[in-house]
């Protein structure tokens, strides 16, 4: 008879002391909460005065310059200008700008005028302690008779700038 208690209280020794049925683990939870992105308009884009003569495509570059094919004519003028904002953020974080990928019309009548090809122009692609530039270009295209006027688009064009 010992000896089958003795059997019986290894085999149960064997079978609980070996296996352990559950473990506790600790951890913290941490966050850190970076700046707003903050983009501010300091500059609307102006392709400035145009003869559409025979119509063409006009381009306004980043840096300001304007270019002509077709039969258009570029009009004297310092009043062209690209669209120019400033953004702020988290200082050392990267981030993208998200152009318009699409064409818009600009108009005020039936006649309206195609914008599209946008391009930017920033010297940086991570933020730093100070507010940065982002220039912003695209084309036109004027067609043959384009009636005179004011043109100008129904809805502001937007940009998105986000972190990466």
């Amino acid at each position: 008879m010992r000896y089958y208690l003795f059997i019986i209280s290894l085999l149960s020794f064997h079978i609980t002391g070996f296996s352990q049925s559950s473990a506790t683990a600790r951890f913290t939870a941490s966050v850190q909460i970076i700046e707003p992105i903050e983009i501010k308009t300091l500059s609307n884009m102006n392709f400035a005065s145009i003869n559409a003569g025979k119509g063409g495509t006009v381009t306004l570059s980043p840096e300001n310059l304007r270019s002509a094919t077709g039969e258009i004519q570029l009009e004297e003028s310092a009043g062209q200008t690209p669209a120019i904002f400033e953004i702020k953020g988290q200082s050392q974080y990267s981030y993208q700008v998200a152009l318009p990928q699409q064409a818009y019309l600009i108009a005020p009548n039936a006649e309206p005028i195609l914008i599209k090809d946008f391009v930017a122009l920033n010297d940086h692609q991570t933020f730093n302690s100070n507010a940065q530039l982002i220039r912003l270009g695209a084309s036109l295209e004027i067609s043959e008779g384009q009636s005179p006027g004011q043109y100008r688009s129904a809805a502001p064009i937007e940009i998105t700038v986000s972190y990466n």
